[in-house]
């Protein structure tokens, strides 16, 4: 039958199931692409998840599309497409999900593919970096170039020198220490103990507290009761060079913490991200001493901190990075983190500051010993002794020529050793002679002190002579006392009640507050009003009078230039002066009757608050406690004559008339 005779309805069946078959096939080839997207066994999970299992199997094409659907989908809640236009649009929504899972599978193989490449790379350098471990092992660390720097080093430390001045003179044993008997004495009760304590030493520099402080605890350590090891540390520190950083970044006293990151810590730990804690001093003096000295130069923060190790007797570290859970954390690190580093030890600080410059908790943990300064006859001792160590000889005035340069031990101790070069360099010992033959001659100290340009301790010293308008006061500065030279002049003032008071800027305002008060004295005690006067008070010399201590001597001094009475020149004087001509107590009585001895003085008068302060051995100086201004003109022997200076009625002004009249 030619086909223009075929029935209208058999034609559109037939091109329904046309239509049908080719969506069918597009059908098949979706899931095709979802299979290879999947893969098999993912794309049966999904289908079971989904619920379209049944319909993947269905020979209608509707509930294979719905299945296709809620698989790219991932969606069991999708119904199916009854209209063809449904299903047409369900196939393009279906066909735009299909296209993003093609292409994040794409993108994901190329990544996929470059981090396999990159991770066989790694790997490779992996073994590499075994096999030159293990290259190493074998071989040992050392390269050429570090085998040439350790023969270097080997070389310069065959090379030795003899040992220094310092080390070859300095004290072996304790009753070696010159002058520091009762010092010692005290440091030695208080650590060879069963029950040691902190001690705070103060004292002027160069007197023996650092030797002290380790041959106590020699002493200590030889005794069965105390509790220090035969191996207990001695661990020194200075105040002045010690340095932290507040971060915590560094801190060699107490301790820190090296983070991986910004500072950096072992190459096992930086790989691991580990903090690494560095113990400090106080970690290594455990069992031991920790000497600190210049202890009132030490940081206040620092102090702070240190006053905590003391109570705790440990040192705790902190540290963000670190994480007690984590599996490569060495278990000594885990240690010092949660129980910290043992600090179980006895502090010894010395200063040359004044206690109140030392933190007032650290002081009520410890006890304190003072070492007195060196008397001349002290420093011809440690010359002496000096002088036997190095084998050598000296004439006879070269000890007490030493001693006047210096009050401090170390100090005598260098001069002797630069003398003894100067021995030696003149002896020619290259030409035949010994070197424990030479001879220290005063030409020699003579040498060295002109080479160091060394001045003398003390230039002025105490003269059986009198003299008008001139006193000694006495002061001290660093546990050292010294003398004060105060002189005065007085001229009558061209108008009555208009003299005026020329006094040193640099002295300061509390030695001008001495001369006010002396002023109201005088003209309490004399019957002279110095305004009637041109005064001019001079403090040899310049200098800062850090105190009112010299008030007494001011007021010596304008007294016998007013009353033209001469002063005694081999007296030494100090005291504050009350406007009620009262001699109040002053500090660093000790050290003042050391400079006073010092510089040869006959007397030294003081306040009687003070006496009982003053070692009733020290011989060669006579100590005159005094209560007031009268008293003191008295042992002075000027009263008297200021009694009938003072008696007469008429000023000054009127005095020079009838003078210019004769």
């Amino acid at each position: 039958m030619p086909a223009s005779a075929e029935n209208p309805s058999l034609a559109r069946l037939r091109r329904k199931r046309g239509v049908e078959d080719e969506l069918g096939r597009y059908v098949s080839a979706l899931f095709d692409v979802l299979g290879g997207v999947l893969g098999s066994e993912k794309l049966v999970l999904r289908a079971g998840k989904v619920g379209a299992l049944k319909m993947m199997r269905s020979e209608h094409l509707t509930d294979r599309l719905c299945a296709l659907a809620r698989l790219v989908f991932e969606d069991p809640t999708v119904e199916k497409a009854i209209t063809r236009a449904q299903q047409r649009r369900s196939i393009a929504e279906i066909e735009e999900a299909l296209a993003d899972l093609v292409a994040h599978k794409t993108v994901g193989d190329t990544i996929e593919k470059r981090v396999g490449e990159k991770m066989d790379a790694r790997h490779q350098e992996y073994l590499n970096e075994l096999k030159l471990e293990a290259l190493r092992d074998d071989a040992g660390p050392e390269t050429p170039a570090t085998r040439a720097k350790l023969e270097e080093l080997e070389k310069l430390s065959a090379r030795t020198l003899a040992a220094s001045a310092l080390q070859q003179l300095r004290p072996q044993h304790l009753r070696e220490i010159v002058g520091q008997a009762s010092a010692v004495k005290a440091l030695l009760a208080k650590i060879s103990s069963p029950y040691p304590q902190h001690v705070i030493l103060y004292g002027p520099p160069g007197v023996g507290k650092t030797t002290a402080a380790r041959l106590v605890l020699e002493a200590a350590k030889a005794r069965a009761y105390t509790p220090f090891a035969k191996d207990a540390a001695f661990v020194e520190a200075s105040g002045t060079t010690m340095r932290w950083d507040p971060r915590e970044t560094i801190n060699p006293l107490l301790g820190s913490v090296h983070d991986p990151i910004y500072q950096g810590t072992r190459r096992e730990f930086a790989d691991s991200g580990i903090p690494e804690p560095k113990l400090g001093l106080v970690s290594r003096a455990h069992g031991g001493v920790l000497f600190i000295d210049e202890l009132g130069e030490l940081d206040p923060m620092l102090q702070t901190r240190l006053l905590k190790v003391l109570e705790d007797k440990k040192v705790t570290f902190e540290s963000s990075y670190y994480d007690a859970s984590a599996p490569n954390v060495p278990e000594y690190v885990k240690r010092l983190f949660r129980d910290g580093a043992p600090a179980d030890f006895i502090l010894i600080g010395a200063t040359t500051r004044e206690p109140e410059d030392i933190d007032p908790a650290i002081r009520s943990r410890c006890a304190e010993v003072y070492f007195s300064p060196l008397t001349q006859g002290q420093v011809v001792t440690i010359v002496l002794g000096a002088i036997k160590r190095l084998g050598a000889k000296a004439s006879r005035g070269v000890p007490k020529l030493i001693a006047s340069y210096t009050i401090e031990g170390r100090k005598a101790v260098q001069i002797v050793a630069d003398a003894y070069g100067q021995a030696l360099y003149r002896a020619r010992p290259d030409k035949g002679a010994s070197a424990r033959a030479v001879t220290i001659s005063e030409d020699d100290v003579r040498a060295v002190v002109q080479s160091s340009r060394m001045v003398r301790h003390t230039p002025v010293k105490g003269r059986r002579t009198r003299e008008i308008g001139k006193a000694f006061g006495l002061g001290v500065l660093h546990y050292t006392g010294s003398l004060i030279e105060i002189e005065a002049v007085a001229f009558p003032a061209s108008q009555a009640g208009k003299g005026a008071v020329r006094f040193n800027d640099t002295a300061g305002s509390m030695a001008k507050d001495s001369v006010f008060n002396a002023a109201s004295v005088l003209r309490a005690t004399t019957g002279l009003d110095p305004a009637d006067y041109d005064l001019h008070i001079n403090v040899v010399g310049g200098g800062n009078i850090d105190g009112p201590s010299a008030g007494l001597a001011i007021f010596l001094a304008v007294y016998s230039a007013l009353t033209k009475i001469p002063l005694p020149q081999d007296v030494a004087v100090t005291g504050e002066l009350s406007i009620q001509g009262k001699v109040r107590g002053i500090g660093g009585t000790v050290e003042k009757v050391y400079a006073a001895r010092q510089a040869g003085m006959r007397a030294m008068l003081l306040p009687k608050e003070n006496a009982r302060e003053v070692d009733a051995e020290m011989a060669g100086l006579e100590v005159v406690p005094v209560v007031d201004v009268e008293q003191a003109l008295r042992e002075l022997g000027m009263h008297k004559r200021s009694t009938r200076k003072a008696s007469s009625s008429q000023g000054p002004h009127k005095r020079a008339k009838r003078e210019r009249r004769t």
